[in-house]
């Protein structure tokens, strides 16, 4: 297990599995096969010039929003003809692909479902659990995806159909304890798809963004 972190949390008096993974190695995603683990997290070091490539894309194309379906065969004419004109391009290029590798390796998956989203307004708002076995999210230029602990959520409320349009604060118990994702992280996120999870796929939505913020999100499906 990645050193300093816990897959267990006492809350008056009582064990919650954190069932999620955190550290700056990239051998941390590897985790996400455990059967206690629905969450690993990357938290690899920033490079400005992805963040600005980011910006320039959020700038200039600000609707231009590719969805692919990849083959692990000439992924890089693949991502060349989805990226637009814009600074440091070649940069994204190079870090969107070593993540489609180090997801087709650790899944030993041929085909990958891959978007990139310029978000200048909140796309998913709404605390929920993807219907899939498990996706891959970072965010360049802005605020990354939030998500809750174990302990902070209320999936009897959350399972509710359908649940309040209105109000989500029954779906965690501290608003203070919401968690939320920094530019560049990754994260592996398990959802109810995948076999044996079925009622334990990380809770997680879309950060509401400032009118000065915006975001650049990728996400990769397998």
């Amino acid at each position: 297990m990645p050193p300093n972190q816990h897959l267990s949390v006492l809350i008056n008096d009582v064990t919650f599995p954190a069932r999620h993974l955190i550290n700056n190695e990239p051998d941390v995603l590897s985790h996400i096969y455990r059967d206690d683990v629905n969450m690993v997290v990357w938290q690899r070091d920033c490079q400005s010039t992805l963040d600005l490539c980011a910006r320039e894309w959020l700038t200039h194309y600000p609707s231009h929003s590719p969805k692919l379906f990849l083959s692990m065969e000439n992924i890089g004419t693949q991502l060349t003809s989805m990226l637009p004109p814009v600074k440091y391009a070649a940069a994204l290029q190079q870090d969107i692909a070593l993540l489609i590798e180090m997801v087709s390796c650790l899944f030993e998956c041929h085909n990958l479902g891959l978007r990139l989203a310029p978000l200048t307004s909140t796309m998913c708002p709404r605390f929920h659990v993807d219907n899939i076995p498990c996706r891959l999210v970072t965010t360049y230029g802005g605020p990354g995806t939030e998500w809750l602990t174990e302990d902070n959520v209320n999936r009897a409320a959350l399972s509710k159909r359908p649940p309040s349009r209105d109000d989500e604060t029954a779906f965690y118990y501290d608003p203070k304890m919401i968690q939320r994702m920094a530019s560049q992280q990754v994260a592996l996120l398990k959802g109810s798809g995948w076999e044996g999870n079925e009622n334990h796929g990380i809770v997680h939505r879309s950060p509401q963004l400032l009118p000065t913020e915006q975001r650049l999100l990728l996400t990769l499906d397998f």
